[in-house]
């Protein structure tokens, strides 16, 4: 084990996978006032603390338009309503990622069609787009799986000679970058989750699209709030997909703070790589021009089951993320996937292993961490 300046820590620990508590206590007081603000103010439906905070998030993402919804599946379901996908319409996604990049498409009668992933990154593979291709296909949806952003310009070599639209699901990604743009910018739009868990968290459910198009943005506000910019006249049928006011205001707190977290945790997957160097712990890998905002702190290991029980019975925090591919779903069962279909998404299924990296994470807890999985892979 490659330990530098570190010594053998031989007192366990307990470690979090995450610990929003620790990062509430540093922003408390600004997050009361604002909250106590838009109290006084009995603004809960949209108004001056959402427009507020879509103005601020826009200008991070580097787009003319960030429009606030009600979650991050609801953030794809509204702007793939927005650009009218229909029954029968095939839209290219990832199998390896959460449920909402495809159930998103699902909802609407439209078709995911599962591509693989490259092994180094975890994000969709170009060349495995350009063989689902049909004259069906209507959008690609990209994953930044995990904090980086995936190969964009691979995927618009793709995509442009088409016509397809291509979306980026960045609910995982805001703030990360490719080649000095950020997520969200390189797509005809992007979308954002703003769960708890996420870099940017809220007090709950919350999400938004991104976009630098005008025309979609405004469709995208219509789809939010019933088909209507005018109220009891609707001009299509939407949803009520409306951010709450309470958590734009939580939100555009939060949003001072997120570069430095992000900071952070870099720092911390820092520690990690130097850990683990020259052990059969793979450790993430980083594109070149990409700078990712490390969502997860995500490594392969071949026993990966028996590490995650090593790591419980240290009351050390972990996750698999995700250990049953899309395309294996029972609810997806309709499209005919099968085992060996995308076998690098298979594959990683079976080593991923999530370890904590939050920015409040102590370096000897990061040790500790890497320690205890040395102990059970072996180095």
């Amino acid at each position: 084990m490659n330990r530098g300046a570190f010594a053998l820590i031989t007192t366990p620990m307990q470690v979090k996978l995450l610990d929003l508590q620790a990062q509430y206590l540093t922003l408390k007081n600004e997050i009361r006032q604002a909250i106590d603000d838009l109290c006084d103010a009995q603004a809960f439906i949209m108004g001056p603390a959402v427009l507020r905070f879509e103005e601020n998030l826009a200008a991070y993402c580097g787009v003319k338009h960030a429009i606030g919804v009600s979650s991050g599946t609801d953030a794809l379901l509204a702007l793939l309503m927005a650009m009218d996908i229909k029954p029968g319409d095939e839209v290219i996604c990832p199998a390896f990622t959460f449920f909402a990049t495809a159930g998103s498409i699902a909802r609407l009668g439209a078709v995911p069609v599962f591509a693989d992933i490259d092994p180094r990154t975890f994000n969709i593979d170009p060349a495995d787009i350009q063989r689902k291709l049909t004259g069906r296909t209507k959008a690609i949806m990209p994953v930044h799986l995990f904090g980086q952003i995936a190969d964009m310009p691979a995927i618009h070599e793709v995509a442009a000679p088409a016509g397809i639209v291509v979306i980026e699901d960045a609910a995982q990604a805001i703030g990360a970058k490719q080649n000095g743009r950020p997520a969200c910018s390189i797509g005809a739009a992007g979308c954002l989750s703003f769960y708890p868990g996420k870099n940017l968290g809220g007090f709950g459910d919350s999400g938004a699209i991104c976009t630098n198009d005008d025309a979609l943005a405004q469709q995208c506000r219509l789809v939010r709030e019933h088909g209507s910019s005018d109220r009891y006249f609707h001009k299509l049928v939407g949803g009520n997909f409306r951010i709450d006011a309470l958590q734009a205001a939580v939100l555009d707190v939060k949003l001072r703070h997120l570069d430095a977290w992000h900071t952070a945790r870099r720092t911390n997957a820092a520690i990690y790589d130097s850990l683990f160097a020259g052990t059969r712990v793979v450790t993430p890998h980083i594109e070149k021009g990409n700078e990712s905002i490390f969502n997860q702190y995500v490594i392969r290991v071949p026993n990966r089951d028996a590490v995650r029980e090593h790591l419980n019975s240290q009351k050390i925090g972990s996750a698999v993320y995700y250990p049953l591919c899309l395309h294996q779903q029972d609810c997806f069962s309709y499209l005919k996937g099968k085992a060996g279909d995308l076998p690098q998404s298979e594959q990683a299924a079976r080593e991923v292993l999530a370890l904590p990296v939050y920015p409040e994470l102590p370096p000897e807890q990061i040790q500790f961490v890497a320690e205890q999985v040395l102990a059970a892979v072996g180095d």
